[in-house]
């Protein structure tokens, strides 16, 4: 929040102590984001694009229909940031933030 710029290749990533059902909004952001929501392992289960400055509507983790809804990690990179890199859904990615014994990448 607050935040009126965000460097290329930065972000910031919220971790929680275990997995549950998510929402995120935009009040005081003054950029636009991207939401990557990973799940207990590190995968991406959803991404979404561009969320609007300032907009207080809930931004859910998971998609209508998702069997499998929680979440535990939400990285924010700038908006049109997780496109330029290639990230997608089903993707995992590598934190120590994690049980490395659970995680799908885990780190070396």
């Amino acid at each position: 929040m607050f935040r009126k710029t965000l460097p290329s290749g930065s972000g910031m990533l919220f971790v929680y102590d275990k997995p549950r059902q998510v929402a995120f909004w935009m009040r005081n952001t003054f950029i636009p984001l991207d939401l990557v929501f990973m799940d207990a392992t590190g995968t991406i289960r959803h991404i979404h694009p561009d969320a609007r400055p300032f907009d207080e509507t809930p931004i859910p983790g998971a998609v209508t229909g998702d069997p499998h809804p929680e979440r535990q990690l939400i990285l924010e990179i700038g908006g049109g940031e997780a496109t330029r890199l290639g990230l997608a859904p089903g993707q995992p990615m590598a934190t120590s933030q994690l049980d490395q014994e659970k995680a799908a990448w885990p780190c070396g």
